[in-house]
């Protein structure tokens, strides 16, 4: 059983929750959040996920991923203008976040001065 944030998902019964709402995925939902979640904090490359869940090594699709994690962050209540429990790194991979971004504190940018002469 894997945990994070409020999402559990038990792969030996192929279930998922949110809190306590059931979510039921399709197949290919479900593998995409398997493989997502039991790597939580990782960046996981989109080349992984077509392997570990398309069982290919040749893009089928470029929208593949995309489709199927737009189905699945609409069924987890994950807004993708500002997800909280999978995020994309552009050009990098896909990550579940252990914790919720929006509630990390934010680190101040570092500011340099001139000297003073």
């Amino acid at each position: 059983m894997y945990e994070v944030q409020d999402v559990r998902v038990d792969p030996a019964s192929r279930r998922a929750w949110r809190g306590t709402e059931e979510i039921t995925f399709s197949r290919k939902e479900f593998d995409l959040v398997l493989a997502l979640i039991s790597r939580a904090g990782e960046l996981v490359s989109r080349e992984e996920l077509m392997r570990d869940v398309w069982n290919t090594t040749f893009w089928t699709s470029s929208k593949t991923i995309d489709v199927h994690l737009g189905w699945v962050r609409r069924k987890l209540g994950d807004d993708s203008r500002r997800p909280h429990l999978i995020t994309t790194v552009r050009g990098r991979g896909l990550r579940f976040e252990t914790q919720d971004p929006r509630t990390l504190p934010q680190t101040p940018i570092a500011r340099t001065s001139s000297p003073t002469p």
